[in-house]
């Protein structure tokens, strides 16, 4: 298998390629040392076509393959697409549509959560994937036909899994399931948080407005940081700084050289000196401005029981439709519905997740729903007084 290099191959790659109505992408990448994924090779596969995209050959353009991701006539099918389309995102400022993510669809078809791509192949077709290659360096030129052949695996078999899982979501008349996950995979926020929101990210049971604007400030000029130099967001500042620093709000070189989770003599540094600056810029801000803290939702009694009883419930149904439990609700959704209800943005209560556990749920809780054991077996049933 010989990689493309030019930009003239790649051209007729992609014409072959758009003759399909749908065309299998993997990609390789580097991310260790990095904060933006640096692109290695591209992998693309048709019923009739497939290609190896060598993308850090010099002088390459890969004008054709965006030109491919960007063709809404063509379906884009990706297995645990994330980090596939983060990386399109941030080269091509696009987001490929339609797209079809065979790990979203496995899971909905009862598969299992989250199944890898191995499994997956197993399970469909009995192939078995050597991953002997899976911790390629892939940056190393030249790769070994082998390496090149565990890459072009990643497509080629996805053909086979695509297909059979869409024939499996039709013949259940789940293929609007699939499409409203990927709402969210082709949602240009998903992969554009501004860093202004990078506080989001962390977990932290914050107590006063100062400590709330600290974090959010510090997290922000964490994250332009790291952007602007391309590293990762730990080598810039690690999250339990950020914490320590929200709490004890150090406001010269001398106040954060005392804090446990900085290196000695790093307050001194230049970066620091931008650190303290975001510090005190949410310090300085003007009472009125301060962020309000999150409103903390005392769960009301019985919510804790409710909740491992609605677990059970969500257990039961999914079985029952042959769907993997992660798809339906997370853990903080059936917490939410045990405390709150019928809540608006709970999307275990929205769609079809609504129709298959959301709406038996709501009754659990109102009582209209009860889990009967019987002959071995726990069955959901009417409630009867």
């Amino acid at each position: 298998m010989t990689m493309i290099t030019t930009t003239d191959q790649l051209d007729q790659a992609v014409a072959a390629l758009s003759q399909s109505d749908f065309v299998t992408v993997d990609t390789e990448f580097i991310r260790e040392t990095t904060f933006w994924p640096e692109l290695c090779v591209i992998q693309l596969a048709s019923p009739d076509h497939t290609a190896i995209v060598d993308a850090l050959a010099p002088g390459l353009d890969l004008a054709p393959f965006f030109r491919l991701m960007a063709d809404e006539t063509i379906v884009k099918v990706f297995h645990a697409a994330r980090q596939d389309i983060e990386i399109v995102f941030h080269l091509g400022n696009l987001i490929p549509h339609p797209v079809f993510d065979t790990q979203v669809a496995a899971m909905v078809c009862g598969f299992g959560d989250a199944i890898a791509y191995d499994q997956l192949v197993q399970r469909v077709n009995g192939a078995q994937i050597d991953k002997s290659s899976r911790f390629t360096d892939w940056r190393r030129r030249p790769l070994s036909d082998k390496q090149l052949d565990y890459a072009l695996a990643d497509v080629t078999h996805l053909r086979d899994i695509y297909l059979h899982l869409k024939a499996k979501l039709e013949e259940e008349g789940r293929t609007d399931w699939v499409l409203d996950e990927m709402k969210v995979l082709t949602a240009r926020e998903t992969y554009d948080m501004h860093p202004d929101d990078a506080w989001k990210r962390l977990k932290m049971r914050l107590r006063k407005p100062q400590e709330l604007a600290v974090l959010r400030s510090v997290a922000a000029w964490r994250e332009r940081e790291a952007r602007e130099r391309n590293v990762p967001r730990g080598r810039v500042l690690k999250d339990d700084a950020i914490y320590e620093i929200a709490q004890q709000q150090p406001r010269d070189v001398e106040a954060m050289g005392r804090l446990r989770t900085i290196p000695k003599g790093w307050e001194r540094s230049s970066i620091a000196t931008g650190l303290l600056n975001a510090v005190n810029i949410a310090l300085d801000l003007p009472k009125e401005d301060m962020p309000r803290l999150p409103k903390s939702v005392q769960s009301p009694e019985g919510a804790g029981a409710a909740a491992e009883l609605l677990k059970v419930l969500l257990r039961l149904v999914t079985e029952e439709h042959g769907v993997a439990a992660k798809v339906v609700a997370t853990s903080d959704e059936i917490d939410r519905i045990a405390a709150e209800g019928d809540a608006d943005d709970i999307p275990a209560l929205q769609g079809w997740r609504r129709e298959v556990f959301g709406e038996k749920a709501l009754q659990l809780i109102n009582g209209e729903l009860c889990l009967k054991f019987e002959n071995k077996r726990i069955r959901a049933v009417p409630c009867t007084d």
